[in-house]
């Protein structure tokens, strides 16, 4: 059966959006992206019939005929849904509920933490605010910590290692997008994460070659705007 595209809602190089879309490619769906425009459609219908919060991304599958919000569902919605041959995930116990572990970890420890971070460091009127810099900088750090302890331990220093068994999949890949922007976090001669943490550091470059995730990436429909 040849699969119809699913509709991707997202806005410029907004990440979460991103995160879904790499997974899109990785299980080679067809999908289109429409671009929502933060002003005149994010909080108004028919956008919050689909996305009741209003915020980016969310998707509509007319093989299904589900619609879907919350980037982390999503993610678990494609791989349930259409990774049949469990490429990208693991069906067996403990396996499976060790990926949701580390996706509500990646949905609560990374994506609101980076975003605070990038608001008051580039977006919040109030400048130079410093105990609100420095506190979300350390929880960056703190979460990237605990990625590095986890790789370390399963002998990632030496070679890549992911999140939950021998293989990547679509938990690790959640990550990814946030992680991108490590270095705007983290100007040169700031933190030298690629040196301290160097068990992320090989887990993160290793998925930025995958050639799923610089297609996506590359996209024009994730450029700024």
């Amino acid at each position: 059966m040849t699969l119809q595209p699913i509709t991707l809602y997202g806005h410029g190089p907004t990440r979460n959006p991103i995160k879904v879309a790499v997974l899109l490619e990785e299980l080679g769906l067809p999908y289109v992206i429409k671009s929502i425009d933060y002003e005149k459609e994010l909080k108004f219908e028919p956008y919050i019939s689909i996305n009741p919060n209003g915020r980016l991304p969310a998707i509509e599958d007319p093989n299904t005929g589900v619609k879907m919000f919350e980037s982390g569902a999503i993610c678990e919605y494609l791989v349930e849904t259409y990774d049949t041959e469990g490429r990208l995930t693991y069906t067996t116990s403990p396996e499976k509920w060790l990926l949701k572990s580390w996706l509500h970890f990646q949905m609560s420890g990374q994506g609101p933490y980076w975003g605070q971070l990038f608001w008051f460091k580039f977006f919040h009127e109030e400048k130079n605010l410093t105990s609100a810099i420095t506190r979300y900088e350390n929880e960056a750090k703190r979460v990237i910590g605990v990625i590095d302890a986890h790789l370390t331990k399963k002998g990632g220093r030496d070679e890549v290692r992911y999140l939950v068994g021998d293989k990547i999949t679509y938990v690790d890949l959640a990550w990814l997008t946030w992680n991108t922007v490590i270095d705007m976090m983290f100007p040169e001669g700031t933190w030298d994460w690629k040196t301290e943490v160097p068990a992320f550091a090989k887990w993160h470059l290793a998925m930025l070659e995958r050639p799923a995730v610089q297609k996506t990436l590359g996209l024009e429909a994730f450029q700024k705007k």
